[in-house]
């Protein structure tokens, strides 16, 4: 059906769903905890997601029912000497859960249990994040030494707020899901993540055009980095770039003829 759908990889698993793409860290014996393989099977994945016309929206989530991602693996973290060598490992996981933020669709993170350290990391790298009730969420590296390296101490702080991020960092707490949703850690709790974000993405994908899904999230990314201001010129010209796209004229021309709109992504 689809090149990616023929990808084998050691640690991961990627399927199609119709529209969706299914990104499931597959390490169970570890709690799926991330090492540099994993990190290079993601990023291979990544680029065959970007490649495939077909996918609409991505879904990450971790196999069996006790974890999403427990985190960095620790072996690898012991082994690590010297400031050079933890910067490169850093900028190589900032830059891969920068690839999955910057895709030009819906991401979404089914959060199935514990979603620690990089396993948070990679859940905030995505749009949503939809959680069981038993999921317990939570960057610890404090307590071993070390502070969050894959985006954590950024991106916490824009979903959560600054008081209450410091709080779970320097705490090195767990956050159940129930504080979780009401901090907006999380959007929804639910017992069926998966089930519920394939739920949402296809609903997603019944209602809107894609191209302007995309040009939403750009939006946002590059608004929360500047001035509001210059993040204003930044939405004024996106917003001109989706008026001069022919969904833009299929969605105005169905809703002024009260029909559903066809769209193309074009």
């Amino acid at each position: 059906m689809s090149e990616m759908l023929e990808a084998e990889f050691e640690n991961i698993t990627l399927d199609q769903d119709g529209a969706l793409g299914i990104l499931t860290i597959n390490r169970p014996k570890s709690l799926n905890a991330l090492n540099i393989e994993t990190f290079r099977e993601i990023a291979e994945a990544i680029m065959l997601i970007e490649e495939n016309p077909e996918v609409e929206a991505l879904i990450v989530t971790g196999s069996g029912d006790k974890a999403f991602v427990a985190g960095a693996d620790i072996n690898e973290i012991a082994d690590l000497e010297g400031a050079f060598n933890g910067r490169d490992l850093s900028l190589q996981g900032q830059d891969i859960f920068q690839q999955i933020s910057q895709l030009p669709f819906l991401t979404i993170a089914a959060v199935n249990g514990y979603a620690l350290g990089g396993g948070l990391e990679l859940a905030m790298a995505c749009d949503l994040r939809i959680a069981s009730p038993g999921a317990k969420l939570g960057l610890p590296e404090a307590t071993i030494g070390l502070i969050p390296g894959y985006g954590g101490t950024q991106r916490l702080p824009r979903l959560v707020g600054v008081g209450r991020a410091l709080d779970i960092m320097v705490s090195g707490r767990l956050v159940d899901a129930k504080e979780a949703r009401e901090i907006g850690l999380v959007n929804e709790v639910v017992d069926q993540p998966l089930e519920r974000a394939k739920e949402y993405a296809r609903n997603m994908l019944s209602k809107t055009a894609p191209l302007a899904v995309g040009l939403i999230k750009e939006a946002v990314r590059r608004g929360m980095d500047t001035t509001f201001a210059d993040a204003l010129e930044i939405e004024a010209d996106l917003f001109g770039m989706a008026v001069a796209t022919e969904d833009r004229k299929e969605g105005t021309k169905a809703f002024l003829e009260k029909r559903k709109p066809n769209f193309k992504g074009e």
